[in-house]
């Protein structure tokens, strides 16, 4: 009976420490879409490590968000933060408040322009296969609250010849 009651324990201390690792450490995300390659490819398997504190939140992290519109959790680069102005222009370059972004992920640029003012707690979503990727400059609501904000992308898990830190 002891040994029953030590492995019953065993098992309940477990799936504690996994749902509390999962809720406030860490979680993986299967990615659907193609919208973040070459950085991301569908099929990859993501550690994401969960934000606690939005003011760590810097412009080109990749993170994992909710998005109410779509009913789903997407990954994608954020470009703006709370209060940045956002322009993009026809050739798909993007400047937030005035300067122009060196984004080197960018392999296959859009031709979809905009401007766009963030507002206070929210942020603005690009893809890094722009010409696939269908992120804030196409939603109808093109901001996401910090509150749905789940974590950052760290790292490609599987398949394990894609094994490699994200940045």
């Amino acid at each position: 009976m002891k040994k029953v009651l030590k492995g019953l324990s065993f098992i309940v201390s477990v799936v504690i420490m996994t749902t509390l690792l999962y809720n406030y450490v860490f979680f993986i995300i299967l990615v659907p879409s193609a919208s973040m390659y070459p950085t991301i490819e569908i099929g990859d398997r993501i550690i994401t490590t969960r934000i606690h504190n939005a003011s760590s939140i810097e412009r080109g992290q990749i993170l994992v968000f909710y998005s109410d519109e779509f009913k789903e959790t997407m990954v994608k680069r954020v470009i703006g933060l709370p209060n940045d102005q956002i322009e993009i222009n026809s050739d798909g370059k993007v400047s937030v408040n005035n300067q122009e972004l060196n984004e080197t992920y960018v392999k296959y640029p859009d031709t979809k322009s905009g401007s766009f003012k963030v507002p206070e707690g929210e942020y603005f979503f690009l893809g890094d296969y722009r010409i696939h990727s269908y992120d804030s400059r196409k939603w109808n609501d093109p901001f996401i609250s910090e509150s749905k904000i789940l974590g950052q992308a760290r790292f490609i898990l599987f398949p394990f010849d894609r094994i490699s830190i994200l940045e």
